[in-house]
């Protein structure tokens, strides 16, 4: 019995993974080099598999797009469809006061996401967007104010929300302390 092996470009897979990733969070190439401190050139080479970057590249072009190095290394598994809770790792993004935590592994093509969002007390009203697809919230602590549309509702512990992504659309923290929210969605960047 004869076995074929594939013949893999770790160099054009991690491209891949890193293109898929910025597209998905629809960040353009020059913003997402500039914020991890590498050339706009340089990171293309990189997404077309032309050039392999340094640990310390890798680290620059992960943290610019909300992962750590490990999203781009690890080997896809069975093991990689379960999450442990004390396994979470809580990022931010410089213009929000929330924390956020990946539920999902967005490896293999998957379309869905889901993000436990920390929501500091005191914090602003989330910028009105919309875009394409599916939202879901579900509030396991705290009072979320959402607005759909210019009408705002008022969710606390147990209740949830699903809406059009496409409905102009914001939340705020309206407890007195934090507030812990479930997102489930397309991916997309917070």
């Amino acid at each position: 019995m004869v076995t074929k092996t594939e013949n893999k470009n770790p160099a054009l897979e991690l491209g891949s993974k890193i293109r898929a990733l910025r597209q998905r969070l629809k960040r353009t190439l020059d913003d997402t080099a500039t914020a991890a401190r590498i050339s706009k050139p340089f990171l293309s080479q990189v997404e077309r598999g032309l050039a392999t970057p340094s640990l310390t590249s890798l680290a620059g072009i992960a943290s610019a797009l909300g992962v750590t190095v490990q999203y781009f290394v690890d080997t896809p598994s069975e093991e990689r469809s379960v999450s442990r809770g004390d396994q979470l790792k809580f990022f931010g993004f410089a213009d929000s006061a929330n924390l956020f935590a990946r539920l999902t592994n967005l490896t293999g093509g998957r379309q869905l996401e889901a993000i436990l969002v920390k929501m500091p007390p005191g914090q602003k009203r989330s910028e009105v967007n919309t875009h394409a697809g599916e939202e879901f919230l579900y509030v396991i602590s705290g009072k979320v104010s959402l607005t759909l549309e210019g009408k705002t509702f008022s969710l606390q512990a147990g209740d949830s929300a699903h809406y059009e992504s496409t409905v102009p659309h914001s939340w705020a923290n309206t407890a007195r302390g934090e507030s812990l929210v479930v997102w489930v969605g397309t991916p997309r960047l917070f």
